[in-house]
């Protein structure tokens, strides 16, 4: 009998030190779970000029480069991981990423599965075409009668849905100008700031333009729910844009006039 209430106490004691171990890991905050691990990851797509590989092979842009110095903040190395932009919020609570930085469209989808940090950067959804169609769709109306390729869970998308366009999905914006420009679709529905970084005269895409702007939307960084990294990077956005260092990146990367005061 001794024995097993001896055998009982051992395991109580240890059932209680597992709830411990538990109840402390489930205390930390998201701030104090990224630097005890050292690294902030980053969730991405390719994506310029907010985030996109150089010639040798590192991710940089105006989204990359604040994230690393955001990183640097923290005392750790940002790390970067591309994901399905669908699953972007089942990343995030699976904790195979701690935030979405890349040129993400503030929504109510996003609010509602999100902390989201205050918005940075302006953007609008714009309709992307061959140079040669550009005269024919130049509004609203007119562009109605187009098939469209747009980025699945995009904004893009949602402005697609929103006007009642015929549309398909693409994997990434990239591969949505990538069809326009071969000729399998008529039009894109891209993110003006891409637009502005990656079609026309002296990009891959130069037979590409941009006619009619559908939306007015603002960027956002996305954390987990509740976490206390989105109030971090609000304190960080205010003390770049104070000392210009958000500004100076900006230029470097062509998005200055699309920055939203701190």
């Amino acid at each position: 009998m001794k024995r097993i209430v001896s055998v009982l106490a051992v395991l109580v004691m240890a059932l209680g030190l597992m709830c411990g171990c538990a109840k402390d890991d489930t205390a930390k905050t998201d701030s104090e779970y990224v630097k005890d691990k050292g690294t902030l990851v980053v969730g991405i797509t390719n994506f310029a000029p907010m985030d996109y590989k150089d010639e040798n092979g590192e991710w940089i842009g105006f989204d990359a480069d604040m994230a690393k110095a955001f990183a640097e903040s923290l005392g750790v190395k940002a790390e970067f991981k591309v994901i399905d932009w669908n699953y972007k919020i089942n990343e995030l609570n699976d904790k195979g990423i701690d935030c979405v930085w890349n040129g993400m469209t503030i929504g109510d989808e996003v609010l509602a599965g999100m902390e989201v940090s205050n918005a940075y950067c302006k953007n609008a959804q714009v309709v992307v075409l061959k140079n040669a169609d550009a005269e024919k769709y130049t509004t609203l109306e007119s562009v109605k009668e187009l098939d469209f390729v747009v980025e699945a869970g995009s904004a893009g998308k949602k402005t697609a849905e929103a006007n009642g366009f015929n549309f398909r999905e693409a994997e990434t914006q990239a591969d949505t100008l990538l069809e326009g420009s071969s000729g399998t679709s008529q039009a894109s529905i891209i993110d003006l700031l891409m637009a502005g970084a990656m079609i026309g005269e002296g990009t891959d895409y130069d037979d590409l333009t941009y006619t009619v702007a559908l939306t007015e939307e603002e960027y956002g960084v996305g954390f987990r729910k509740g976490s206390d990294l989105a109030a971090k990077l609000n304190d960080f956005f205010k003390s770049s844009y104070a000392d210009g260092s958000m500004t100076e990146l900006a230029n470097k990367y062509g998005v200055q006039e699309s920055i939203i005061a701190q």
